[in-house]
């Protein structure tokens, strides 16, 4: 189980300095799939996971190239704390069927805006 974690940290990392994705998009489904997870626990672990390590070399290596926003960046981590924080005290009382189905839909809307959006 560890060692699948740990190929699942590192390729979402790769995602993650490469693209800017990784936590929910590569994370979450893997644990659901590859170690049985449900929703709940996928997410949580994912959210936890990501506290030490969410980017902070990448966004070291963007910064020394000029690619960061800082005042940006600040006003965006605080309403992530914020909303994360909501999101999570609403999203643990959801049934764990419901919130997976959620959870796919958005990323099916997202993808299909990527492709076919302007």
């Amino acid at each position: 189980m560890y060692i699948v974690a740990l190929i699942v940290g590192i390729s979402a990392g790769i995602l993650s300095g490469l693209i800017g994705i990784g936590g929910g998009i590569i994370m979450i489904p893997a644990l659901s799939i590859l170690l049985k997870f449900n929703q709940h626990l996928s997410q949580g672990t994912t959210l936890a996971a990501m506290i030490p390590p969410i980017g902070i070399l990448a966004a070291y290596e963007y910064h020394k190239h000029g690619h960061v926003n800082i005042p940006v960046a600040i006003f965006i981590a605080i309403g992530f704390i914020l909303g994360g924080y909501f999101g999570a005290k609403f999203a643990v009382h959801i049934d764990d069927a419901m919130l997976k189905k959620i959870f796919g839909i958005i990323l099916l809307i997202l993808s299909l805006r990527i492709i076919i959006g302007k």
